[in-house]
């Protein structure tokens, strides 16, 4: 705590205690016209190994609070007073790094969909056919210099121009291999989502809470279900919005545009996709072996369907975690609120895909609220299964069975009829999907934003039951490729290569680690 004399402030704080406190304190030491010293002590301590749940968990306490310290008017104040020389100081040192973080990760929102209205639009291909554009050479250079910057080759010259002037340029060199072998561009990528995530919630709806990192052992592998409360709000529906604006970009600019360019404008961004998506399974000790996955996904179904309430908390179930997930839009006020429209952006997007449908030949308005009247058809057909569940399945199950196989057989027959009648192409179900899907999470968004007029309404159970469909289907597109990957043997054994590196080198055996629990398990079955 602070030592506020006339003359020096001295700040002491334990290792235990939340540093954010420290730094407002230097801040406001600092506003007095104070000096704050820093006292380095050598000590011994022990360290422990971490997985990446608990650099996650870390990452997040220390974001939220330099969220916090954004929002506090002694930064304001400093940033007022201070001579421009120590303002950069001040920013570098302090929240200018996580805000140029939220920078970066809105720059590829931005630029994503900027380049998805050019190609829905059909300015794109306008521009590409001039031969002022076609033609042009250093363009291509230019992009093609791009594409090296944005793969991150050259961000990492000062690290090893410090590591090259310190012991050499071989070891630098070395390091740097042994960094890409050992997958550091995948988790520093991964943590860029972390920062960003948590930095801009704090900054739309404070909040800022302390999040425990847990003491267990590295070796210790975390269920798909654990993964998925962690990651899914900050890192996988992110990664699949943007790879939904890649594949819709892929598929109307395919006609006009390379391979090459293609693969030059969004290299990075899809590497930025894949570490978002899969990194915590790449990091999870045993993420690929077999017998774990049948039980994750045994785990994954009892935590997806168990009923929340008072008392259950969110590693129980879905419902209790769901809930807990919006607790950030009661307190955030109008602010968060007005934010949380920015899910229009999903209806924009469907705006621009119903009309690159074949079965649309008209460019009329009309068909956008067609569109709109087959989503508000399937809300209504959801609410309708919701309350025909809640009244008829407990006395009239066989009615219940009955109407359910009615709506199916209703869907198909439409669906039949619409490849048959208007020549309904595959691509036209994966452009109606890509469409339609987005659209359901934007309603979802602002659902939950506005809780207490859906709750009055008695839409609130069917906005559940959208949800929890939701997060089944997120859930199976990030399950099915480890599922598929576990298959392999050799995927496990390059893993734990690659996790263990350093204990393999020293000749310590990780598969009895790694094995140790559930042979104490069996042992203990046999007693």
């Amino acid at each position: 705590m602070p030592n506020l004399t006339n003359g020096r402030h001295e700040i002491q704080y334990s290792q235990s205690q939340d540093q954010s406190i420290a730094c407002n304190a230097r801040f406001n030491s600092t506003l007095r016209e104070g000096n704050v010293t820093h006292h380095e002590y050598i000590q011994v301590g022990k360290g422990r190994d971490v997985g990446l749940q608990q650099i996650s968990m870390f990452e997040a306490k220390i974001t939220n609070g330099n969220g916090e310290q954004t929002l506090s008017r002694d930064i304001y104040r400093l940033g007022h007073r201070f001579d421009f020389f120590r303002m950069l100081s001040c920013y570098f040192t302090t929240v200018g790094f996580y805000f140029s973080t939220l920078l970066t990760v809105l720059t590829v929102y931005v630029f994503l969909y900027g380049r998805l209205y050019l190609v829905l639009s059909g300015l794109e291909e306008s521009l590409s056919t001039q031969p002022a554009i076609r033609d042009n050479k250093h363009l291509q250079v230019a992009l093609a210099s791009q594409s090296f910057v944005e793969v991150g080759f050259l961000m990492s010259l000062p690290m090893m121009m410090e590591i090259g002037l310190e012991r050499g340029f071989r070891s630098a060199l070395t390091d740097f291999i042994l960094m890409q072998l050992q997958l550091a561009p995948v988790f520093f990528t991964f943590s860029l989502g972390t920062k960003t995530h948590y930095y801009g919630r704090t900054l739309l709806h404070g909040g800022a809470q302390y999040k425990g990192t847990g003491r267990r052992f590295v070796v210790v592998h975390a269920k798909f279900a654990e993964n998925y409360t962690l990651y899914s709000r900050s890192h996988f529906v992110k990664g699949i919005e943007l790879m939904i604006l890649l594949i819709v970009y892929h598929l109307f600019s395919q006609s006009y545009r390379g391979v090459v360019s293609y693969v030059l404008i969004t290299i990075s961004i899809w590497f930025m996709v894949g570490a978002w998506l899969f990194a915590p399974f790449l990091f999870n000790p045993s993420g690929f072996e077999w017998q774990k996955i049948v039980d994750d996904c045994t785990d994954w179904n009892k935590w997806i369907s168990n009923r929340g309430g008072i008392g259950v908390p969110p590693e129980k179930s879905w419902e209790s975690w769901w809930e807990k997930e919006q607790e950030h839009l009661r307190y955030s006020g109008k602010r968060g609120i007005i934010v949380e429209i920015l899910s229009l952006r999903f209806f924009i997007y469907q705006f621009g895909l119903v009309y690159h449908l074949n079965i649309t030949k008209s460019k009329s308005f009309l068909v956008y609220g067609v569109s709109w009247l087959v989503i508000i058809s399937v809300l209504f057909l959801m609410k309708f299964v919701s309350v025909g569940r809640r009244r008829l399945s407990a006395n009239f199950q066989l009615l219940f069975r009955l109407i359910k196989v009615l709506i199916s057989l209703t869907f198909l027959g439409v669906f039949i009829t619409l490849i048959g009648v208007p020549h309904m192409s595959v691509r036209d179900i994966v452009v109606c999907i890509l469409a339609f899907m987005p659209t359901g999470w934007g309603l979802l968004q602002i659902a939950q934003a506005n809780k207490p007029l859906i709750e009055h309404t008695g839409f609130w159970g069917s906005i559940k039951a959208l949800a929890r469909g939701y997060e089944i289907i997120t859930g199976l597109l990030l399950f099915t490729p480890v599922a598929f990957l576990a298959w392999f043997p050799f995927v496990s054994e390059f893993q734990t290569r690659m996790l263990f590196n350093q204990a393999f080198s020293r000749g310590l055996q990780i598969s009895r680690i790694l094995g140790g629990k559930r042979k104490e398990r069996s042992a203990n079955n046999k007693e």
